[in-house]
């Protein structure tokens, strides 16, 4: 069973709406006075100080060459035209928004009247979350959030794969963007080099009979530096980490999107089973390796992780025979 969401919440705004404007008159004018930004944004000093400040704390740098503000390096902002068009392009049923910053893009369309379809996606996600509530940290520029609302002819209790099939979807999208060496970690990570490159989080919105209104989230770190890490307080893989140019961010959801649409219409036809069962398990992270399942903060079972089965569980191979882990139940580290 997919997790229902949680009672709604709100987060304060982590940075002031003149960061962001500043953002983009940098990018669009180049270098520019405070007189010139004061008065193209009509930001007064306090605002206009507030907002540098927001974007040092987010890691962008900005420098002073004289008089003049110089944006040193540029920072990846979402083109929200540019995907609306590719999506057009393709006949694609959704339909993308993009917002500066929201508390989680998750909790929105979840608190939102639900529309079959939309994509919500943002600059700056600032209490994030992901699976038995964890957080999920996001730094601006830096990573990709979004998530999307999609009608499925299937009751809750047969979607126990679902999670899967979107991780391979995920896979399958940034292979094709020349990221061969991703991996998927049970139930809902995504692996590159042996670290978390990103995660999904499916929730029921609403269920009736054979239709369920679900929320699919995803985040991926693009360029997880220094400053992530250590708010993170562990190691995480990137997609700027390898050989390469990694896409723009948009280009980066517009695959993304392409391959999620195409795999929750292959999986309400066919099912994990006929297709996302054998993707997943040859890109399986762990597969066939010596495993420790912590089913709780005192109880663990260590095993050979062999299959995954058709409603979603993992298969361990233990002393005692086949055992089956849910998500929900589990979490997953590698045994020493």
């Amino acid at each position: 069973m997919l997790p229902s969401p949680p009672a709604a919440f709100q987060s304060p705004l982590v940075v002031p709406p003149s960061a962001f404007a500043l953002l983009r008159r940098f990018r669009t004018a180049g270098p520019q006075s405070r007189e010139a930004l004061s008065r193209a944004l009509n930001l007064g000093d306090a605002e206009l100080e507030a907002g540098l400040q927001a974007l040092a704390a987010q890691g962008v740098a900005i420098r002073r060459a004289g008089d003049l503000f110089v944006l040193a390096d540029p920072v990846d902002l979402l083109d929200a035209a540019a995907l609306e068009a590719d999506l057009r392009a393709r006949g694609s049923a959704l339909s993308a928004e993009v917002l500066d910053q929201c508390a989680s893009t998750n909790a929105r369309l979840l608190e939102a009247p639900f529309v079959h379809g939309r994509v919500l996606a943002c600059e700056l996600q600032t209490a994030g979350r992901g699976r038995r509530g964890n957080g999920w940290h996001a730094r601006l520029g830096a990573s990709l959030t979004f998530s999307m609302a999609w009608r499925i002819a299937l009751p809750p209790q047969a979607l126990g794969g679902l999670t899967l099939a979107v991780a391979v979807a995920c896979a399958r999208a940034l292979e094709a963007l020349g990221f061969g060496d991703v991996r998927l970690k049970w139930p809902n990570d995504l692996m590159r080099n042996g670290a978390k490159l990103g995660g999904i989080l499916v929730e029921v919105a609403r269920s009736a009979g054979d239709r369920t209104e679900l929320v699919i989230g995803v985040g991926l770190n693009v360029r997880a530096d220094a400053a992530l890490q250590a708010q993170v307080g562990r190691p995480l893989a990137d997609l700027h980490t390898g050989d390469g140019t990694p896409p723009s961010r948009t280009a980066l959801l517009a695959g993304l999107l392409r391959e999620l649409e195409s795999a929750l219409q292959r999986y309400e036809r066919e099912g994990f089973a006929a297709f996302f069962k054998n993707e997943w398990l040859r890109r399986h992270a762990y597969q066939d390796r010596r495993v420790r399942m912590a089913v709780n903060e005192r109880e663990s079972v260590e095993g050979w992780a062999r299959d995954v089965a058709e409603d979603g569980a993992l298969v361990l191979q233990t002393e005692t025979g086949l055992h089956r882990f849910h998500a929900g139940e589990v979490s997953l580290r590698e045994a020493a």
